[in-house]
């Protein structure tokens, strides 16, 4: 017989499991109302069925799948479901899609059979005047504005400018006494570019800190929950906005003034104000704001991602280093002992300047050997002279580094589409009104145009394979159509750049045990960094 206290005790363990069940029934129930929702929002007309997939919970579907899961988020659907399934994310019914055909008929049927859009929050975020959320006629009127701040003569203009950048950030991580964290300072110079060669701005470094803190902030919360609370990503981003806009706002009026006199430079902000004269239209001072945000944030994260990625393969690879430092020696960028190389002019001043400093050093018996640039940062040690666009192009092999990089670890997982009316993938109905994400990144690893997919090959785009040749949306790291990146061509020669200077004037080992694991949302980066040892490869 059981005691009055252990039929109590009973009595408890029963109603505690009965309210689990439960509460377990319900969750499972309002899972299953939740999908079959949506499953009624299939087009009627149509007799192709959803793809496969799951809809996840009730308001959050999958969103924090994703966002922990990353890249394996993806590629567990896309073994289960199939190249092209559903799911739900950041509060809206997405059909994600893998496949050079499928993403063919997406990236030509802009206009017709979709128009982009980007998740709710990035579109609050960045603002309706931005050319990644205008559409029909206003694209094509802000892509026509961009078209002479991106055209070959402007990007030319850019090159010095941009260079100096390059050469006074490695120039710090070679003199740090310890490892740097690549992917931070991959966004300090990407930062650096989009401020002094887009946007022709000279600020003090406590200025250009400050404001790269703000911008991260905005980045860091551009693909939030679209719920507009207190501490919520939304807000977070909204904030880091307005603080943007504020910042941009005398720097713009100034800039529209000074557009009366003649300068020597003109950077890419410059060619946006001088391109939209030119073609009769007046952009209002909100939408310089927001466009000068845009530029930064076209230059900034995705750029920083690929020069990461562009450092850690060249680790991972030492072979590539001394194939890429060869083509360097062949086309008379490699290095001359002898002291005949030749420098870029502003090098060359700094060269002086450090040798009537050391002889004073000398003779005093005092000072360091630390030299500084006018900005008090440490000086570049840099022979590489400056380069050209032709030059650029003549430096086959690191063209074929970047675009396997740009293969091998695209920057962005893929675009986002809305269907403007329903049509066919795979079998299976895209609905009108659900959103569409191409996927860049499993493309690249399933596309049967690449031999041995998984491994890191450059010369897979050198003249004797051309592989990317026999399918053209096989390589997509910048989309394709009506809506391919304005920016890509500047990215390029960022990359390049990089890749030129880094190779030919540094040697760099990793600081940590192991290589670090790969994050792939919202953008790739190293997960806890990539720490990595960096000094000149010679004596000044």
């Amino acid at each position: 017989m059981f005691s009055l206290a252990q039929f109590g005790v009973l009595s408890a363990l029963a109603t505690a499991l009965t309210s689990v069940l439960s509460a377990l029934l319900l969750l499972a129930l309002t899972r299953q109302l939740w999908g079959l929702r949506w499953s009624l929002t299939r087009d009627k007309e149509n007799s192709l069925p959803l793809p496969k997939g799951s809809m996840g919970w009730p308001l959050v579907g999958e969103t924090f799948h994703w966002l922990f899961q990353g890249s394996n988020f993806h590629i567990s659907r896309r073994e289960r479901h199939g190249n092209v399934f559903k799911t739900h994310l950041l509060g809206k019914p997405v059909i994600r899609v893998t496949g050079a055909e499928n993403i063919r008929k997406i990236l030509l049927g802009e206009h017709s059979l979709v128009s982009t859009q980007w998740p709710q929050s990035t579109r609050i975020i960045l603002g309706p005047n931005t050319l990644v959320n205008s559409i029909g006629d206003l694209h094509k009127r802000k892509r026509k504005i961009l078209a002479k701040v991106f055209s070959r003569g402007a990007l030319e203009s850019y090159m010095p400018r941009l260079q100096d950048v390059v050469k006074s950030e490695i120039a710090k991580w070679c003199s740090e006494p310890g490892a740097i964290d690549v992917y931070s300072a991959a966004k300090s110079l990407t930062f650096r570019i989009a401020v002094r060669v887009l946007l022709g701005l000279r600020l003090e470094e406590e200025r250009i800190v400050y404001l790269a803190q703000i911008f991260e902030q905005l980045m860091n919360n551009l693909f939030s929950l679209p719920i507009d609370a207190p501490l919520s990503g939304l807000r977070k981003g909204i904030k880091a906005r307005e603080i943007l806009h504020a910042n941009m706002e005398k720097i713009i009026v100034e800039k529209m003034e000074r557009q009366q006199l003649e300068q020597e430079y003109h950077d890419a902000f410059d060619n946006m104000l001088s391109s939209a004269k030119e073609l009769g239209q007046e952009l209002s001072i909100q939408e310089l704001k927001e466009t000068a945000v845009e530029l930064i944030f076209a230059a900034h994260s995705t750029t920083a991602s690929a020069s990461t990625s562009l450092v850690l393969q060249l680790l991972r690879h030492p072979a590539v280093i001394e194939k890429a430092r060869a083509e360097l020696e062949a086309e008379g960028l490699g290095y001359e002992p002898s002291g005949s190389h030749r420098l870029s002019g502003v090098t060359m001043q700094k060269e002086e300047d450090a040798a009537d400093t050391e002889t004073t050093c000398l003779l005093t018996g005092g000072c360091h050997q630390n030299y500084s640039d006018e900005d008090g940062f440490p000086r570049s040690q840099s022979h590489v002279p400056y380069l050209s666009l032709d030059k650029l192009s003549q430096l086959r092999y690191i063209d074929c580094v970047v675009k396997e990089v740009l293969r091998f670890l695209p920057p962005v997982s893929g675009g986002y589409r809305t269907a403007l009316q329903t049509f066919e993938l795979d079998g299976y109905q895209i609905p009108k009104g659900w959103s569409v994400m191409y996927s860049i990144r499993d493309t690249h690893e399933t596309a049967v145009a690449f031999q041995s997919p998984e491994l890191f090959d450059p010369d897979r785009f050198g003249p004797d394979r051309e592989e990317s040749r026999s399918s053209r949306f096989s390589y997509v790291p910048f989309g394709g159509g009506v809506r391919s990146c304005v920016g890509k061509e500047l990215a390029q020669i960022i990359l390049k750049t990089l890749a030129v200077e880094v190779i030919g004037t540094c040697r760099w080992t990793l600081a940590t045990e192991n290589f670090p694991k790969m994050q792939t949302v919202p953008i790739v980066h190293p997960v806890n960094g990539l720490h990595v040892n960096f000094t000149y490869n010679y004596p000044l």
